[in-house]
Formats: structure tokens, C-alpha cells, sequence
């Protein structure tokens, strides 16, 4: 592999490097349902309403895997059929993520175990908001596409995939929540959750911006 064609494969592997640890949990999740696992006071709010959490792991898996594959600048100008068809199903997929994860926020009650026991206001109103702007980031990405306003479409599904990856991200900033039980609160949760989506809508605002300036340049 030459030196071109593996820095054009680094973006994607790191995007799924970030979302191992989700895809891992969500893997054991759906092992858990499937299998019947013991029912827990934590756990029983899945196998009482299974649908709304396996269409979130499925969607949420595919959209993470196989997003990544739509930042590979060679795929795109090599084989720009494919680019197109899984566009077009991702952006269901991503939606269907996005409207489950809604209605898990709206309906589940709260984990019994930390740190989801620490969820509260603040949280439930960030994931509520984080879960919107997914699915308006796509539905404009589709919009922008149907008008033929490829910067604008892809400025849009790139902030609907980086909203989409914040469980990745939130695995590392919750790294001080484990190494220093004192922090852990309420508040600190919430800061902790909020950092995650912060951080990767700031780095794809700096892609986009980045793209526009080149394509002016």
C-alpha cells in the first residue's frame, strides 16, 4: 500500500478506533437480549421494551462503521456509485438511530448504576437536543444533496456523524470520572456527557471550514 493510499484509509480507522468501545457495549447488549440473560433492576428496562434499544445499537453500528468509509477522499473519486448508494441508506439508518435514541431518552427510565444513576436534568435535555440536531443535520444533508449543494451537503452529514460518534468521544472524556470518584455528581456527569459532543462538532466544524477554505483556495 503506498504512502497516499494509507493516509487517505487513517481518517476512517481512526473514526472506527473511536467507536469501538460503543460498538463493543452495544454488541454485548444485544448478546444479552438475545440470549436472555438474568433481568436486573439496571437492565429490566430493556428487556421490558427490547425494539427501541436493538434499532438503536443496529442503526447506530452501521452508522458508525460504515459512515467512516465516506471520509475516504480515494473511495469517493474512485468508485463515486457506491459513494452515492450508501448515502442513500445511511441517512435512514442515521435516522433511524437518531429517533430511536429519542425515544429511549423520552421513555427509559433512568440506569440504576453509575454513571448512568447520575443522569438528570441536564442530560436528558442535552440528549434530547444532541438527538434533534442529528436527525435536522441529516434531513438538511439529504435536502442539501436533492438541490445538488454538495458542499452544503456534506458540511451537514458531517455534523449529523459527528453528533452520531459522541458516545466514542464520551468514552474519553469520562476517563476523570473513573479516576477520581470524588468528581463524580450530577453536574459532573452532564459536563462530562456534554464535552463529548462539544469536542466532535468543534473538529467538524474545523473540517468543514477547512474543505470550504481549500475549495475557495
Amino acid at each position: 500500500m503506498t504512502t497516499a493510499a494509507k493516509a487517505d484509509w487513517l481518517i476512517p480507522a481512526a473514526l472506527l478506533a473511536l467507536g469501538f468501545v460503543p460498538l463493543a457495549v452495544g454488541t454485548f447488549r444485544l448478546v444479552q437480549l438475545g440470549m436472555g440473560a438474568q433481568i436486573t433492576s439496571d437492565n429490566a428496562r430493556y428487556f421490558t421494551a427490547p425494539v427501541p434499544v436493538v434499532l438503536h445499537i443496529v442503526s447506530v453500528s452501521l452508522f458508525s462503521i460504515f459512515g467512516t468509509l465516506q471520509f475516504a477522499p480515494g473511495l469517493r473519486r474512485r468508485k463515486p456509485h457506491w459513494h452515492r448508494m450508501a448515502g442513500r441508506w445511511l441517512v435512514p439508518v442515521g435516522l433511524t438511530a437518531a429517533l430511536s435514541g429519542l425515544w429511549m431518552n423520552q421513555f427509559y427510565p433512568a440506569g440504576l448504576e453509575p454513571p448512568a444513576s447520575f443522569d438528570g436534568v441536564a442530560v436528558h435535555a442535552m440528549r434530547l437536543l444532541a438527538g434533534s440536531a442529528m436527525a435536522l443535520s441529516l434531513c438538511l444533508g439529504l435536502r442539501a444533496v436533492l438541490r445538488r449543494d454538495i458542499p452544503c451537503h456534506r458540511a451537514w452529514m458531517m455534523r449529523g456523524y459527528a453528533i452520531g460518534l459522541g458516545a466514542g468521544t464520551q468514552v474519553f472524556t469520562h476517563l476523570p470520572w473513573f479516576m477520581f470518584p470524588s468528581v463524580q455528581g450530577e453536574l459532573a456527569r452532564a459536563l462530562f456527557m456534554g464535552a463529548g459532543w462539544a469536542i466532535n462538532l468543534a473538529v467538524a466544524e474545523r473540517l468543514i471550514r477547512r474543505v470550504h477554505n481549500a475549495a475557495e483556495g
